[in-house]
């Protein structure tokens, strides 16, 4: 890229651009992943849709990589590049709420943590992840996993409308109304398709959750994993709730003597009436097996969203793997009791989440997000500080992996994908490839949006 394209950068954007011989360049130029060393040409800190549009047609015109980054929480690292420009949306970070109409608009850049705070003020919230500093953006046109899922639906269902600029540099807004092919994809299909510069979301009388992390013996895994599918798959759909292995952090409802001892466990998320949640998790406490350690009680939806940010910091070596699953064989239920006690760290883990409830409620054609007949999303999530650590806890991801595939769906959750997946793009987008690749080529023919789980254009 010449000196006089990021001349011409600086002349017309109002956020920062930030190039390798400029101070802060070195921490404008970082992920979430520490395992991801990469130097982009020039990250722009766009302030508003011109900059972003005037980024977009830098890279079109230039023929150089062009990376999208909301929260910077990709595992790959897609919100970077060598040589790359860098659309860096953290500065666009508002929230307006509608308390009446129960919407709020949020700007490209912003954090769950952001949306949670702005939306618990009026006693509402939408499903955003478990972790708060997660992008909304990401997570979103990924799908949207989260404790809110089984009754309110993926993030990307109660995406009502999204401001786009596209490949051409144009501003276009997505919704059932406009653009309604676009909406779609936007709805699933990943980062393909644009820079999500706003988003509009339906919220839900969500405001004080009764849940938390309940804590089990390591020698009681596979009593505790069988009772939670059991449990889950008749539960209220109010209640959200997933199984995981951990090793347990020095938190002051741990015994002391517990810390650092590996276990399973299950964390829990009523959002029905407050008074209902108690019983609605007794089995969970009474019945599942026996419990070293629990934090259950009311709380405030934002504290449970962000109760696990202290284990995922900025800058831990990342690696993951992930699929669908319709159901819990015995045979791999073996492979989670053999893989998933040799966690690690105590950042490392693996989450089972459920999928079904309001989410099945959704055809599996009216969205992008295709896997609808999964009852859970599985995640194997190797998260480290040290990266002389990497081969060996890049291993155990990728054992732990091939031990439960052959009892998975091919496909997995976009947002839980590692760089090296790009061979599974058709079955992780599943039956809604085809008609994405068509989408694709009405908006971005090119591919200059390629820096994501990619979807080439269709050539018919």
């Amino acid at each position: 890229m010449s000196d006089t394209t990021i001349s011409t950068l600086r002349e017309r954007v109002r956020g920062a651009v930030i190039t390798p011989a400029d101070d802060g360049y070195e921490q404008a130029r970082r992920v979430h992943n520490g395992m991801i060393d990469r130097r982009p040409r020039a990250v722009v800190r766009c302030v508003d849709v011109t900059d972003v549009r005037t980024v977009v047609d830098a890279a079109r015109h230039s023929g150089h990589d062009l990376a999208v980054r909301g929260g910077g929480h990709s595992v790959p690292g897609f919100g970077t590049g060598d040589h790359a420009l860098v659309v860096d949306l953290s500065a666009m970070n508002g929230v307006r709420v509608d308390p009446r109409r129960r919407t709020a608009r949020v700007e490209g850049g912003c954090t769950w943590g952001a949306v949670d705070h702005a939306t618990h003020g009026f006693g509402l919230a939408t499903t955003g992840g478990v972790v708060s500093t997660t992008g909304v953006g990401g997570l979103t046109l990924g799908g949207g996993i989260g404790h809110l899922a089984r009754g309110c639906g993926l993030s990307c269902d109660n995406l009502l409308s999204a401001d786009v600029v596209t490949a051409d540099g144009e501003l276009l807004t997505a919704s059932n109304d406009e653009h309604p092919d676009l909406f779609w994809a936007l709805r699933g299909g990943g980062g393909n398709f644009g820079v999500v510069t706003s988003l509009k979301f339906r919220l839900h009388p969500v405001e004080t959750i009764y849940g938390g992390p309940i804590l089990y013996p390591l020698d009681h895994a596979g009593q505790v994993l069988e009772f939670f599918d059991d449990f889950i798959a008749d539960a209220p759909e109010e209640l959200g709730a997933f199984f995981m292995f951990q090793i347990a952090p020095p938190l002051p409802f741990i015994p002391e003597d517990r810390h650092a001892e590996t276990m399973c466990g299950i964390v829990t998320c009523w959002a029905g009436p407050v008074e209902k949640g108690e019983p609605a998790l007794a089995p969970l406490l009474e019945d599942a097996g026996p419990v070293v350690a629990h934090h259950v009680g009311p709380m405030p939806y934002p504290a449970l969203n962000s109760a696990f940010d202290g284990l995922y910091p900025e800058g831990l070596q990342h690696y993951w793997k992930a699929n669908f699953v319709r159901e819990l064989t015995p045979a791999a239920v073996e492979a989670h009791l053999r893989h998933g006690p040799l966690v690690p760290s105590v950042h490392s883990t693996m989450h089972i989440y459920p999928i079904d409830g309001a989410v099945h409620h959704i055809p599996a054609d009216a969205t992008a997000f295709a896997h609808r007949d999964a009852r859970y999303a599985t995640v194997i999530a190797g998260m480290w500080p040290d990266p002389d650590d990497n081969e060996a806890n890049t291993r155990w991801v990728r054992d732990y992996y091939e031990a439960v595939a052959p009892h998975s769906e091919e496909g997995g959750y976009i947002n839980f994908m590692a760089g090296d997946d790009q061979g599974r793009i058709r079955a992780n987008y599943g039956a809604n490839f085809d008609r994405l690749t068509a989408v694709k080529a009405t908006y971005d023919p090119h591919n200059l949006f390629h820096l994501n789980q990619n979807i080439a254009a269709s050539t018919s």
